[in-house]
């Protein structure tokens, strides 16, 4: 496994992207909107990693709702494996909760499944399967 991401909620992208720009010394490669979620993305490389900004579509969403329980922040962090179905039947064995007994598509059309933080040590954390 290796970090793949971290997802970071944020009310606004407009506002978000150009701090993001400044610390980094670079504009998002990417941005996209993931409909399913109900989140638009903006996407930071950072090294072999990245960084997401994630600003909700709807109040209902994840993250519309994570921001209105405690505010923006670090959301999510996300792990990238080799082989996802695999990797979820073996964690599940080991007793961790999933969120996702199946994968689903999230940013750049990738395959990602949830594990529950009351799992985790209290962690959202997103596993990504590599391409």
């Amino acid at each position: 496994m290796r970090i793949h991401h971290l997802g970071i909620a944020v009310d606004s992208l407009e506002a978000a992207i150009p701090v993001f720009e400044k610390l980094l010394g670079c504009a998002p490669r990417a941005s996209e909107v993931v409909a399913e979620q109900k989140v638009r993305v903006a996407v930071f490389p950072v090294g072999d990693s990245r960084i997401e900004l994630l600003e909700a579509t709807a109040p209902e969403s994840p993250i519309g709702k994570f921001i209105a329980k405690g505010g923006r922040g670090i959301h999510h962090l996300t792990l990238a494996v080799r082989n996802l179905s695999e990797t979820l039947h073996e964690l599940e064995k080991a007793g961790f909760k999933l969120i996702d007994r199946e994968s689903r598509v999230g940013a750049g059309y990738e395959r990602i499944a949830f594990l529950h933080p009351s799992s985790t040590a209290g962690v959202l954390i997103e596993l990504v399967e590599e391409k």
